[in-house]
């Protein structure tokens, strides 16, 4: 049996249309590497963001957690007894294992200031200001978090309405 022939009724342009030319190739294998380098840099940038985004809630649980440490202290603990709130800590990026941190786990590092109140009314002198700072080093950007609440010496129970 012998290949088909072509027709000699089909002019030899129309069969050189049939396939891609090598230029046709080459631009679409270009369009292809652009649309591949575009999906890739956009998945290294989400994965910074939620990297990012991780980061700074770890940072806020941290605040939040030495903030309801403040909260169970009295006024004496705060003002009478220096040291007894630690001026500075650290705490691991990854907290359900810190005995065994994985190999990217970074600290962050902490402040604790207890100051007086910048306010210049009569109750300035049983008011203190307490600010807690929290630092990490991401990548090679330093980032910051600081929160700030304000304790009384005679609590909310005292006021009368």
């Amino acid at each position: 049996m012998k290949p088909p022939q072509p027709s000699f009724k089909e002019p030899l342009a129309t069969m050189r249309r049939a396939g891609f030319t090598l230029v046709e190739v080459m631009i679409a294998v270009g369009v292809l590497g652009v649309v591949v380098a575009s999906l890739y840099g956009g998945f290294v940038y989400a994965f910074s963001q939620i990297s990012l985004v991780q980061q700074n809630i770890r940072a806020t649980q941290i605040l939040e957690e030495k903030m309801e440490v403040v909260r169970l202290l009295n006024w004496d603990q705060l003002v009478n007894q220096p040291g007894f709130v630690p001026a500075s800590f650290t705490a691991p990026f990854y907290a359900s294992n810190p005995a065994n941190p994985r190999s990217n786990a970074f600290t962050y590092t902490g402040t604790v200031l207890v100051t007086n109140a910048p306010v210049s009314e009569s109750y300035a002198s049983s008011l203190r200001m307490i600010q807690v700072g929290l630092t990490w080093t991401s990548g090679s950007v330093v980032r910051q978090r600081q929160m700030t609440t304000f304790v009384s010496q005679y609590g909310m129970q005292y006021y009368v309405y």
